[in-house]
């Protein structure tokens, strides 16, 4: 696996920061609908934006763990 470059960091830290909002305003959405059809898609939709936002955190855990000093 090769580093990333810092362009492609900068992508991943937006897509980061993207999911985290994503995240935040779903839940808020499952914790006011009292509509059961709309809070169950929501409730798919945080699940959905978590993993995403793990999957992220990972690749830029494991970029730490290879790049060479100075780029991390």
């Amino acid at each position: 696996m090769q580093p990333m470059s810092s362009k492609e960091l900068e992508y991943v830290i937006d897509s980061i920061s993207n999911e985290d909002l994503l995240l935040r305003q779903t839940a808020a959405v499952v914790a006011l609908s009292t509509h059961p059809a709309l809070k169950s898609c929501c409730e798919a939709m945080v699940q959905t934006h978590q993993e995403n936002y793990n999957t992220l955190m990972k690749s830029i855990e494991q970029h730490q763990a290879i790049a060479p000093m100075g780029m991390n």
